[in-house]
């Protein structure tokens, strides 16, 4: 849907990754965008699992329903001009007693499925309409026939000025309180952290579909060597396949996938980086809870 990329956006700095492959994040991450009378705190959780349930992805689940107890307005994010099955499963997740703001991205897509304007933004007001009915009709469950989207908000996380009147419209849910976070603070997550993701970004990137979703990044060291910073990491793959898959011939596919992750991490840490990266074989591991709870992901 675009989730990732939007809360880049809204933070106005890459904190979350950004992947083709479906269902990237698995961490709760907050995304800090503080303006000179507000300050907005994202809660970038992973997107619901409504397929492959293992181990993992009930994991993730619980931190999706969890986040949405702690939070003053919750967006629910779609695909302009499309709601599905996988859709209907989360509306029956989301709050009765939490405002909630339908956001149709990447409405760019949309709007190049028409030649005429106007034959746009009629389907755009018809699915708009059709997406204000009530939420049981919409497919939620039967007590949710009073439910409804607080807003609807079509837009592009690629557009600038579509961020600034979602941000517009989501100031309008906070409360009067004082500012959690100083100014300039962007997330809570760590550089360790924010290393481990921006390889795991790369890694999706150079497989695309051919490696499964259950692969994962572990910082074996992270040290500062004066202004250096020198990391070591592990790839985490479930079959000898998948090894070879990163590795690729002669090992090629591996020095790029951690030639853009070094360079992504030094715009990100301002700083120069010097990365070491291995590929390891764990079977099993997305079944693990000893190994999830290492990851901080049980």
């Amino acid at each position: 849907m675009g989730k990732s990329t939007l809360i880049n956006a809204l933070v106005g700095q890459k904190i979350s990754i950004t992947s083709r492959k479906a269902q990237t994040t698995r961490h709760r991450i907050l995304g800090i965008q503080t303006r000179e009378n507000a300050q907005f705190i994202f809660i970038d959780t992973p997107g619901f699992q409504t397929r492959l349930l293992n181990t993992l992805n009930k994991a993730l689940n619980r931190t999706v329903t969890t986040a949405l107890q702690d939070v003053n307005v919750v967006c629910f994010i779609i695909e302009a001009g499309y709601w599905g099955e996988d859709d209907k499963k989360v509306l029956k997740l989301l709050p009765a007693d939490i405002p909630v703001v339908l956001i149709l991205n990447k409405l760019d897509l949309f709007n190049g499925r028409f030649q005429a304007p106007s034959e746009r933004d009629q389907a755009l007001l018809n699915f708009m309409k059709d997406m204000s009915r009530p939420w049981s009709e919409l497919g939620g469950h039967e007590d949710q026939n009073k439910c409804e989207f607080a807003e609807i908000v079509p837009m592009s996380a690629k557009s600038p000025p579509d961020i600034a009147r979602l941000l517009d419209v989501l100031e309008g849910y906070l409360p009067e309180a004082e500012a959690v976070y100083d100014p300039d603070t962007l997330t809570d997550r760590n550089e360790r952290f924010l290393a481990a993701e921006i390889l795991r970004e790369k890694v999706f990137r150079f497989t695309g579909d051919e490696l499964p979703y259950t692969s994962t990044v572990v910082i074996d060291q992270f040290k500062m060597d004066g202004r250096m910073r020198r990391i070591a990491a592990t790839i985490l793959v479930d079959r000898d396949s998948h090894k070879a898959m990163i590795i690729g011939e002669k090992g090629e596919r591996l020095k790029k996938i951690s030639t853009d992750a070094r360079i992504d991490m030094e715009k990100l840490f301002d700083g120069k980086v010097f990365l070491e990266t291995w590929v390891k074989v764990k079977r099993g591991w997305a079944d693990d809870r000893a190994e999830l709870r290492a990851q901080g992901l049980e």
